[in-house]
C-alpha cells in the first residue's frame, strides 16, 4: 500500500509538472504595443518577448516570467523613474536596450530596480545607457548579473550620478562579465554577502569597486583602469581577491582599508598614483602581486601589521614603499619579495640577497616631511647622509625589511606592463 501511494505520489507531481509547462504562454509585443499590458496579461511562467523597436515604458514585473528582448529593442524611461522595476523572484531580463532612467538620487532611479524578497532574478545581455543606477539590487539573494553593458548619465557631475550596480543587504549573487563606465562607482557593494565578482569591467568612474561592511565574498579577473581609484574594499572580512588587473588609476589600484584575514594574490598593479593603499590591515596574505610603475608602490599606515607579504614583485615604482609608523615590519618570512631598487649582493648564488632590503631611511623620512628636500636628493650631502644612516642603528627610522629580498623578479612577463608608469 505504501509503494502504491508513493508511486501515486509521484504521478501526480509529475502531472502537475507537465500541466505547468503546457500551460505556460508566450506573448509577443510588436512597436506600437505596450510592453507593460503584456507584462500584466501574462501569467506566472509566462514568457513576454519584445520584438525590435522603441518602446516608452515604465514596467513593473510582479510575478514570475521572462521578459526577452528581441533583435535588442530598448525600453526608454524618457528620464522620469525606473525603466524596469522587479517586485517578483524568479524574473529574467534579457536582451534589451535599457535607457533614459530618472536622475532622482533620493528616489534611487535606476534602469532595472529589484526590490526586496525579488529573489533568482537573472539579468543578463542587456545594454544600459543614460540611467542614473544601472541596476539597483536591494535584499535580493541569488541574483544573477551578467555580460551587461551600462553607461551612466555621463554629463551629470561624478557626485550626482548614481552607481552601476549596487548592491544592498545580498546574499549568494553572481556578478559576472560587465562593462561600466561614466557613472559614479563602478559597483558598489554594502552588507552583502558570499558574493562572486568575476570578469568584470570599470573604467571612467569614481571608484572601480567599492566594498563596505561585506564578507566572504571573491573578487577575480576583474580590470580596472582610468578611474580615480581601482578596488576599494574597506571595512571586510575574509575576502579573496586575485588575478584582478588595476591600471592608470589616478589614486590607487587596490585599496585594502580596515580589512582582515583577506587573501589578495596574483594581481597585477601598474601604474597608479598608489600600488596599494593600505590602511588598518591586518592577517591578510599578499603573495604573487606585480607592484609595477606607480608612483608608490605600496602606502602603508595605521597599524597595518600581522600581514603576510611574500613572493612579491616591486619593479620601478618610484618609491616603492611610503611607511607611516613607530616600528619595523617585516616582510618576506618565506621565499621574499622582488625589490627593483634592492642594492645588495648575492655572493653564495642562491637568488636571495645577502643583505636585508630595507625600504624606507632617514633621507626618505625627510623627504615626505620636507618636500623641497627632492631638490637635493643626488647632492652629495644627502647621499653622505643615507650611507651615514645605514651605519648608524640611531639614525635608522622605522621600515619595511624583507631579510630575503629575491634577485630576480618571480613574474617571467612583467616586462609586458612596461609603458604605463605615473611619474
Amino acid at each position: 500500500m505504501k509503494n502504491v501511494l508513493r508511486t501515486t505520489g509521484w504521478l501526480v507531481l509529475l502531472a502537475a509538472l507537465w500541466l505547468d509547462r503546457a500551460t505556460a504562454a508566450e506573448w509577443t509585443v510588436r512597436p506600437g504595443e505596450s510592453i507593460s499590458a503584456a507584462v500584466q496579461a501574462a501569467a506566472a511562467g509566462d514568457t513576454v518577448k519584445v520584438e525590435r523597436g522603441y518602446y516608452v515604458d515604465h514596467v513593473v514585473i510582479d510575478k514570475p516570467l521572462r521578459l526577452q528582448g528581441v533583435n535588442r529593442p530598448t525600453i526608454s524611461g524618457e528620464n522620469q523613474g525606473d525603466v524596469i522595476r522587479v517586485k517578483s523572484p524568479d524574473v529574467v531580463i534579457e536582451g534589451f536596450i535599457i535607457r533614459d532612467s530618472g536622475g532622482d538620487l533620493t528616489a534611487q532611479n535606476a534602469g532595472i530596480y529589484v526590490e526586496p524578497g525579488a529573489h533568482r532574478a537573472i539579468i543578463r545581455n542587456n545594454d544600459f545607457a543614460y540611467t542614473l543606477f544601472g541596476m539597483w539590487l536591494e535584499k535580493a539573494n541569488e541574483v544573477e548579473v551578467t555580460n551587461n553593458l551600462i553607461t551612466g548619465k555621463r554629463d551629470f557631475a561624478s557626485a550626482q550620478r548614481g552607481n552601476g550596480i549596487q548592491l544592498y543587504n545580498c546574499y549568494d549573487a553572481k556578478i559576472i562579465g560587465n562593462n561600466i563606465s561614466f557613472v559614479r562607482d563602478g559597483i558598489y557593494v554594502d552588507v552583502s554577502f558570499r558574493i562572486l565578482f568575476r570578469g568584470n569591467k570599470m573604467h571612467h568612474v569614481r571608484y572601480g569597486t567599492h566594498y563596505m561592511n561585506s564578507h566572504d565574498n571573491i573578487w577575480e579577473e576583474n580590470d580596472a583602469y582610468s578611474n580615480r581609484g581601482g578596488l576599494a574594499l574597506m571595512e571586510v572580512r575574509r575576502q579573496i581577491v586575485r588575478n584582478n588587473r588595476t591600471w592608470d588609476n589616478s589614486d590607487h589600484g587596490i585599496m585594502l582599508r580596515t580589512i582582515q584575514d583577506s587573501v589578495v594574490e596574483n594581481n597585477i598593479i601598474v601604474g597608479n598614483s598608489k600600488g596599494f593603499f593600505i590602511y588598518d590591515a591586518e592577517y591578510n596574505v599578499l603573495k604573487g602581486n606585480l607592484v609595477m610603475g606607480n608612483r608608490i608602490g605600496v602606502h602603508l599606515w595605521a597599524g597595518s601589521i600581522n600581514n603576510d607579504v611574500d613572493h612579491n614583485d616591486f619593479i620601478q615604482n618610484h618609491n616603492q614603499i611610503r611607511y607611516v609608523a613607530t616600528r619595523n615590519e617585516l616582510w618576506g618570512k618565506g621565499k621574499g619579495n622582488y625589490w627593483s631598487n634592492y642594492v645588495g649582493w648575492d655572493a653564495d648564488g642562491d637568488g636571495i640577497g645577502d643583505t636585508p632590503y630595507e625600504a624606507n631611511d632617514v633621507v626618505d623620512r625627510l623627504n615626505w616631511k620636507y618636500p623641497l628636500v627632492k631638490l637635493l636628493l643626488n647632492s652629495p650631502a644627502v647621499q653622505s647622509l643615507r650611507l651615514i644612516a645605514r651605519q648608524f642603528p640611531l639614525l635608522r627610522g622605522p621600515s619595511v625589511r624583507d631579510n630575503n629580498p629575491r634577485m630576480l623578479p618571480f613574474r617571467s612577463n612583467w616586462s609586458d606592463w612596461l609603458g604605463i608608469q605615473r611619474h
